[in-house]
């Protein structure tokens, strides 16, 4: 019973250091162009969102357009954002900001700049569904790698790619219709039936 009262002592103490050096460490972190932060106003949480950090380092926010976030940490942005929307609540807002996705960067020479990504989502019979961060002009094949590629009940000649209201077939076995992904697209591996 001590010993289990210890491991658990030992458990809890440890999660509290990684989610406090978690902390401190988003604390020091410096935004770059590429990034996304989640921003949330206490006031209005129809305020809250995530933002893309734009090339030029600012962000787009509602009574706040503009604000600088590149090379600020993300409790100087949340202060800036709260001065800039000052005006427009009774009282200053509480407004926090996060890290939410670092955008990835590559060099070049002397320059780095920031790669732009977009979500793409799988699901259906895919080794890992859900959530991918591809860049601009991936393919329907390289998200299927990405996703840890089929598992062996995928109906691979019927794969569909859902943009909006449209649907595009896609074949794994030929590679045919591998189109380039845009932000949102949603790719579906069915399962395949019994004689396919």
């Amino acid at each position: 019973m001590l010993k289990q009262f210890f491991t658990l002592l030992t458990a809890v103490f440890a999660f509290s250091l990684i989610s406090a050096s978690d902390a401190q460490a988003q604390n020091g972190y410096k935004i770059r162009s590429g990034d996304t932060l989640n921003v949330e106003v206490v006031e209005d949480a129809n305020l809250n969102r995530s933002v893309l950090v734009l090339p030029d380092g600012s962000i787009s926010f509602p009574f706040a357009d503009g604000v600088r976030a590149a090379g600020r940490t993300t409790a100087q942005v949340a202060s800036a954002l709260a001065s800039a929307m000052a005006s427009n609540f009774a009282a200053t807002p509480n407004v926090y900001v996060s890290v939410g996705e670092i955008g990835r960067s590559t060099s070049t020479g002397t320059a780095t700049r920031a790669v732009a990504t977009q979500d793409i989502y799988i699901t259906g019979e895919i080794n890992s569904p859900g959530k991918l961060e591809g860049s601009r002009g991936m393919t329907v094949l390289q998200a299927i790698a990405q996703g840890g590629g089929l598992t062996r009940f995928a109906a691979s000649k019927r794969i569909q790619v859902r943009r909006g209201s449209k649907i595009y077939g896609y074949n794994y076995d030929t590679n045919a219709g591998n189109i380039r992904l845009k932000k949102g697209d949603v790719i579906i591996v069915p399962q395949r039936r019994l004689f396919e």
